[in-house]
């Protein structure tokens, strides 16, 4: 130390350090009460030895150690508050921005009022981000200056006291101090209380839900101010402040494969699903079995004729017609007609037909399912605009749409059939919506065909031959037979090898 330094280092003390008891000159105390004589006689000395001037009051006693070392762990303690405060608020706002609004509102349904308030803040992403940002920030400053300023410094004077020059103890103390700091708010302030959040964000998120209202109101001016501040920067980039978060198909497919994945849904359960998706995306046109297909009664047949033809019928009900044309007057249900027979021994057709609902051909699904729940057969008939009589739907062709490969009251060919070659038999009748799930295509929404035989009389614009073929998205798509004028079968072969992630589009 300079001499000139000496009398701030004395009163600095005299200030700090309570209970001194006797100054210090070379290492060697001299009592409280020596002579002026002697002090001066001392210092003369130090200063011949080149040992500085005289520490007036500089000597530390017992008392003064025990408070230091009490200030530093206070010091410490305070620093580790502080970064375990910025992992809590670090949590907090992971919790809540990731979790699960409807999971949510089961537990406060539930009585949670951590998880109803958590659903408040969820609604006002800009006020609850502001109040976050507010205590990270503040929590910054303070922990920044209690490492670098306190504990650097006393790290950097203890450095100093062990030989090193004044530079070299700044440096590596306050460098020290910082790289500390900053691993443990890494790991405390930052990684750990991020990864409990991302595990369980909705019980996280209904914990921290109260401190994080409370925070809000109490810094509700700055709050505002924020979140004004960053409405009106939205409002200039163009951006309307309102969330986008709308869930999508892909999003949902992929919740479901990760759901398998994990074990928490059976394929069977994840494939149903998926079924319900598409079917919501059909309409009745889309879902009918098509009048070629449907077996119907005509009403003016004998009674032999009609009996004979129940017989041999595996359906269980079946529309009647009445003089061979498209006019239905309802559907008979085989019980009926037994039954009828049974107890008179004579069956009056018309008697014991049921009426049924009819929908257009362009009805969605939901009104489909909604017009079978009303009726008595399960069964509904399809007209198209101009009245003409297009086809039925029944409960099993709801329940063969959600599950996709099942046939009602009996076991029909399968939609698609992988050969040995790699290639793929498909019928005409395969709904395209579940052939492109099948096959990894993509659909156009806009499409105005509902089967893979309206693919291609799209694609080719004509009714093709046997043999004709075209090539889309890298598959050769060739016709293989007809039934009359409705294209049965097609020969899906790879024209050029694709990746299991290739996207394909259908036009």
């Amino acid at each position: 130390m300079l001499a000139k330094d000496g009398s701030k280092i004395a009163a600095e003390m005299k200030r700090s350090v309570p209970g001194y008891g006797s100054w210090l000159c070379c290492g060697d105390p001299i009592p409280c009460n020596a002579g002026d004589l002697e002090r001066s006689e001392r210092n003369s000395r130090c200063d011949r030895l080149g040992a500085g001037v005289l520490w007036e009051n500089a000597y530390v006693s017992r008392s003064f150690e025990t408070t230091g070392f009490l200030f530093l762990l206070l010091e410490i303690s305070i620093v580790v508050i502080l970064t375990i405060l910025n992992g809590v608020l670090a949590m907090s706002e992971l919790a809540v921005v990731s979790s699960r609004p409807a999971r949510l509102k089961v537990m406060a349904d539930q009585g949670s009022r951590g998880a109803a308030m958590a659903i408040r803040l969820s609604e006002q992403p800009g006020r609850f981000l502001s109040t976050v940002q507010i205590g990270i920030t503040l929590v910054g400053v303070l922990s920044g200056a209690f490492s670098g300023a306190t504990l650097g410094a006393r790290l950097a004077g203890w450095l100093g006291t062990h030989g090193l020059s004044q530079a070299a103890a700044d440096a590596l103390g306050v460098g020290s101090v910082v790289v500390a700091i900053t691993y443990l708010s890494l790991i405390v302030g930052e990684l750990v209380p991020k990864q409990i959040a991302l595990r369980a964000p909705e019980t996280v998120a209904s914990k921290v839900a109260p401190a994080m209202m409370l925070l809000s109101r109490l810094a509700a001016p700055l709050v505002w101010l924020l979140d004004f501040s960053g409405r009106t920067i939205l409002r200039l980039l163009g951006q309307s402040g309102k969330s986008g978060d709308v869930v999508t198909d892909e999003e949902i497919k992929t919740v479901l494969a990760e759901a398998h994945s994990a074990g928490v849904i059976e394929m069977e359960e994840s494939a149903m699903i998926s079924g319900v998706m598409r079917l919501a995306d059909r309409n009745a046109r889309a879902l009918m079995t098509p009048r070629r297909e449907v077996e119907v009664i005509d009403v003016e047949d004998g009674f032999n004729e009609i009996r004979d033809q129940l017989r041999r019928t595996a359906q269980a009900r079946l529309p009647v017609r009445k003089n061979s044309s498209d006019e239905i007057i309802g559907v008979l249900l085989t019980k009926d007609f037994y039954d009828a027979l049974a107890s008179s021994g004579h069956v009056d057709i018309t008697a014991i037909v049921q009426q049924v609902p009819i929908v257009s051909d362009l009805s969605g699904a939901l009104d489909v399912i909604q017009a079978i729940r009303r009726s008595r057969c399960h069964m509904v008939l399809v007209y198209d605009e101009y009245g003409h009589f297009e086809g039925v739907i029944t409960s099993g062709d709801i329940l063969e749409a959600i599950l996709g490969a099942v046939q009602e009251d009996s076991i029909g060919e399968k939609a698609i059939v992988r050969r040995h070659d790699g290639s793929y038999l498909v019928s005409g009748w395969t709904p395209i919506d579940e052939f492109a799930d099948f096959m990894g295509f993509q659909i156009d929404s806009d499409r105005d065909y509902q089967t893979v035989a309206g693919l291609v009389l799209e694609e080719m614009k004509h009714l093709p031959d046997v043999g004709e073929s075209f090539v889309m998205n890298g598959w050769r798509f060739e016709v293989v037979d007809l039934d009359g004028r409705r294209i049965d079968k097609l020969l899906l072969t790879a024209e050029v090898p694709l990746d299991d992630g290739a996207s394909r589009t259908l036009q």
